[in-house]
């Protein structure tokens, strides 16, 4: 290890030997994984860097009051291992962050993980050498390391964004973002509460702080579709039955579109007369997590006068839950229909509308102006608050990639690359980006997040053995690789509905300079599909890779 200025890492000419067979970044559920796989199964000497103080990425950042799973907490859990199967009890169907982190910390004790990983280590670039066919890291306050093999695990939803308003620094009360919450207690009671977003995250917290809050004012620029989440807890005697179905649950999560419990129902929304849909729709509005969502009517993401109509229902059970009409009405959504963004799961969300304490703003055609010294100022009101909350969500999916000054060969700026045209192979690899793998990237598939993410660990891990026992140190996509690839990617994505919304789903961000326009930035084919693809690569003998 050495210390250099960043100019003089562009110029470092590392050993022939790198440091490190291999660097991982982020020690979240897909970095855990990695480090584990190549460490342990391959026996590779590995270091990973982790900008936080602990394990958990997701699940140690994201601390807010609220936060928990919206996918079935079993669902959730790591699968390679019986043994952690046998031994963890999950104590809710959906798990709130402290027993989630808990959950991660016991992985990182149990495999002995920690020893390989560097705490407080915020990596800020990543230089790929030609001449040795190595990745110089960078961390913030100079230090360098080299590594063959890079893999990042970054996260989709991981760099927070803040919204472009003058003034955020003024504010003299307490002010947090959901995705950067402190460790230390945070009290809303008798206080003057703002939040900012009415996002996944801020239906969350909104819902907390409306518990213990003097008031509470929530500022929404667009609503969202929510559904009642209906978690509950976990007895021993139902541990014990979940325990004992792991391995269909888990051979269910491989067959379903998305990697959850749930998946599209076969038949078509107008197949069934109006009473009958209304039935199905009840159902499933009263089932809990994800299943109207992602196990809807085979047609509700493609149809869009079968979209409107299960719009419909949710808005008449809006209006149910809101007393207000016309709080009701600035709760549901005019630009998008059900599903086609991200389905927040609420527990009592839109009945938080009713309390006396807590206001509904539209900032749509009013927005905030800035923040002050006291609170925030509309065209046409000004606010005092004591604490301000911004749920104002990421830089999706590749804003984590591009806050790290990431070079391939020939210096190649994957930021520069990526504004130019978002192409990827398998969502694990990029042309011209030798030795780097990215698990959980553009292009992959996303769905239940642990499900994907061991699938692309495991072919990472078995990509790089088969590299080892062949004697190979390089390996690159080939551009026809890439093409195809990315092809299929937006082949898969044709007709959507959810393609034709502004969403981080579709790269939006109206807090990022750049990232105004529409761009397919997942996959939104079947797991089934992209598994499928990805082992005929290695079955084949990786022939769409260059190596040596």
């Amino acid at each position: 290890m050495q210390t250099q200025t960043s100019e003089t890492l562009r110029r470092a000419d590392p050993a022939p030997t790198p440091e490190w067979d291999a660097i991982i970044i982020g020690a979240g559920i897909s970095g855990l994984f990695q480090l584990h796989c190549l460490r342990d199964r391959l026996g590779m000497n590995v270091r990973l860097f982790e900008m936080g103080t602990g394990v958990g990425g997701t699940w140690y950042w994201n601390r807010y009051p609220g936060a928990r799973f919206d996918s079935e907490s079993y669902s959730y859990a790591y699968s390679f291992s019986q043994e952690l199967l046998d031994e963890w009890d999950w104590s809710e169907h959906f798990a709130g962050q402290p027993e989630t982190e808990r959950y991660l910390n016991h992985v990182a004790d149990k495999f002995d993980l920690r020893r390989s990983i560097s705490f407080a280590s915020k990596v800020t670039a990543c230089h790929y050498h030609d001449d040795s066919r190595s990745w110089v890291v960078r961390l913030e306050g100079g230090s360098w390391h080299t590594c063959r093999f890079l893999v990042t695990a970054v996260g989709p939803l991981s760099a927070p964004t803040l919204p472009k308003v003058p003034g955020q620094e003024s504010f003299a009360g307490e002010a947090y973002h959901t995705g950067l919450w402190p460790k230390h207690p945070v009290t809303f009671e008798d206080k003057r509460v703002a939040v900012i977003g009415t996002g996944a995250s801020g239906v969350q917290v909104i819902t907390e702080i409306a518990k213990t809050a003097k008031t509470l004012t929530v500022f929404q620029r667009r609503p969202n579709w929510c559904k009642p989440l209906h978690n509950r807890p976990i007895s021993k005697n139902e541990m014990k039955r979940l325990r004992a179905w792991y391995p269909e649950m888990f051979q269910l999560c491989e067959q379903t579109s998305a990697g959850f419990l749930h998946t599209p129902d076969g038949r078509r929304t107008f197949d069934l007369p109006p009473d009958e849909r209304e039935a199905f729709w009840e159902k499933q509005y009263g089932t809990p997590g994800f299943s109207m969502w992602v196990g809807g009517f085979k047609d509700m993401m493609t149809d869009r006068a079968a979209n409107d109509e299960v719009s419909k229902f949710v808005a008449r059970k809006i209006r149910e839950r809101v007393h207000d009409p016309k709080v009701a009405d600035l709760l549901i959504p005019k630009d998008h229909g059900f599903g086609t963004r991200r389905v927040p799961q609420e527990s009592g969300y839109y009945e938080v509308f009713n309390q006396p304490n807590v206001e509904l703003v539209s900032i749509l055609e009013n927005p905030i102006r800035r923040i002050t010294p006291t609170g925030l100022e509309l065209a046409d009101r000004d606010f005092a608050f004591d604490l301000i909350v911004y749920a104002t969500g990421f830089d999706a999916i590749t804003g984590s990639f591009e806050r790290i000054d990431i070079r391939g060969a020939s210096k190649a700026k994957l930021k520069e690359k990526w504004r130019a045209a978002l192409e990827t192979f398998l969502g694990v690899q990029i042309a011209d980006f030798p030795n780097m793998f990215m698990c959980i990237g553009p292009h992959t598939a996303l769905g239940n997040i642990p499900r994907s993410a061991e699938y692309n660990v495991l072919w990472i891990t078995n990509l790089i053995q088969y590299m080892r026992q062949h004697g190979y140190t390089y390996v690159v996509p080939r551009p026809e690789a890439v093409e195809d690839w990315t092809s299929f990617v937006l082949k898969a994505g044709e007709g959507l509905l959810s393609n034709d919304v502004d969403s981080w789903m579709t790269g939006i961000n109206q807090n990022v300079e750049g990232k105004q326009t529409r761009i397919i930035a997942r996959y939104s084919g079947s797991a089934p599909a992209f598994r499928a693809r990805a082992n005929a690569v290695a079955t084949e003998g990786y022939r769409q890779l260059e190596m040596c």
